[in-house]
């Protein structure tokens, strides 16, 4: 289990190392935008939708990353204070209670709309180009299976750590 736990690390790591690149493009998109719009005073209708998608892609694919590193936000005024051994149980609590039941519902969800968009061939009909949205769709809905996995991972480490009162 613990090969399988690294392997979901790594691989959460690896995807979050490869989208920070993906978040140059997407600051590339916003400044281009804005030059054209406020410099040239031609702005396009293509740019925010790209701008949306890539920032749609970005943060999704980044959850995993952001969980398996515990930069999620949380409010610390009584739980920086705990011993770490309350500190996991209240994970492994808030994870059983919260965090699977959400990432099933919006999993499943996200799912749905995946497969609606390519079986349609959905396009976004905010613009005259009208892009198809299975590439953004399945992005989103790879970012919630890499935050499933990043989930399970922790809850199986915070567990282990519970019982073994060691470290994975």
């Amino acid at each position: 289990m613990k090969k399988i736990v690294k392997a979901i690390d790594r691989l959460n790591d690896r995807v979050g190392m490869g989208v920070r690149w993906l978040s140059l493009v997407f600051i590339g998109v916003i400044c281009t935008e804005v030059f054209m719009r406020y410099v040239l005073n031609h702005p396009t209708t293509t740019l925010p939708i790209t701008a949306q998608m890539t920032g749609a892609s970005f943060y999704a694919l980044s959850w995993g990353y952001v969980h398996l590193n515990r930069r999620h936000i949380r409010v610390d005024v009584i739980y920086v204070h705990l011993p770490n051994t309350v500190k996991i149980f209240i994970d492994v609590v808030c994870a059983l209670l919260f965090l699977f039941p959400l990432i099933f519902l919006i999993s499943y969800s996200g799912w749905n709309w995946a497969w609606f968009a390519w079986e349609t061939k959905e396009k976004c009909l905010a613009s005259w180009w009208y892009p198809i949205m299975g590439p953004v769709r399945t992005a989103v809905l790879i970012g919630f299976l890499l935050f499933a996995l990043q989930g399970i991972a922790t809850l199986y480490r915070d567990i282990y750590s519970l019982v073994r009162h060691e470290e994975l």
